[in-house]
């Protein structure tokens, strides 16, 4: 069974849900559920992952579901407009390697971004990103496209790559998962990034790297519903 789970989380570019490996396994949806939490955990990223020595690109998503798909009395608990009631998430990816990593935010702000660019990029590598004021004064050689003008490549100035990241991401959300809870997101957008990853891989050896990954890694069902 965790073969057939392991085999079938590595080759659905936009992820399996638990719904499907219940009904392939014959096992309860709980349980299916249970599982893919827990081969997710051997795509998580390690603070001892070397510095990305670029270039890279840096943006930012956000998740959550259409306000026009709510229910009235939810849309209106929101206040405002855009990203208010989702989830936002970084992406840096390197273009020399064409490895991914992701880190769920609960802000955009200047030292956020900054801060996990400074933890994850080489110094002196050049970073590409939109023309958010955030990623203005960077302590790296920095380019930005001018997405409000309409501009989205400049020689070798884009985001095309990890925006084409967050574009599978977001069709997995609407069209596999539905829904991406704040506590489990980090572990969803690891699965992505983690598949993006070794997807130049044989399936074989990308399923070794899976179950390498698990070694070492425990997750209780208990945490995973706990309210925290």
């Amino acid at each position: 069974m965790w073969a057939i789970a392991i085999y079938l989380f590595v080759t659905s570019l936009k992820g399996v849900s638990s719904m499907k490996l219940h009904r392939d396994l014959e096992i309860t949806q709980k349980s299916a559920w249970f599982m893919l939490h827990r081969i997710r955990k051997a795509f998580e990223m390690m603070d001892s992952l070397p510095p990305l020595k670029g270039p890279v690109e840096v943006d930012e998503t956000y998740i959550g579901g259409k306000r026009k798909n709510m229910s009235k009395a939810k849309r209106r608990k929101l206040k405002g407009r855009g990203s208010v009631g989702k989830a936002a998430v970084v992406g840096i990816l390197d273009r020399s390697t064409n490895q991914v990593r992701v880190q769920p935010v609960e802000n955009t702000d200047k030292e956020t971004l900054q801060g996990i660019i400074v933890e994850n990029v080489e110094p002196g590598a050049t970073v590409y990103t939109d023309d958010a004021r955030a990623y203005c004064g960077m302590p790296f050689p920095h380019e930005s496209v001018k997405h409000g003008a309409g501009e989205y490549v400049r020689e070798m100035a884009h985001t095309n790559g990890i925006e084409s990241f967050w574009a599978v991401l977001k069709r997995a959300h609407m069209g596999t998962y539905h829904q991406f809870s704040f506590k489990h997101l980090l572990r969803y957008a690891n699965e992505f990034a983690g598949r993006h990853n070794v997807r130049n891989a044989d399936t074989l050896d990308q399923m070794h790297d899976v179950v390498a990954g698990l070694v070492g890694k425990r997750l209780m069902y208990a945490d995973l519903i706990s309210a925290k």
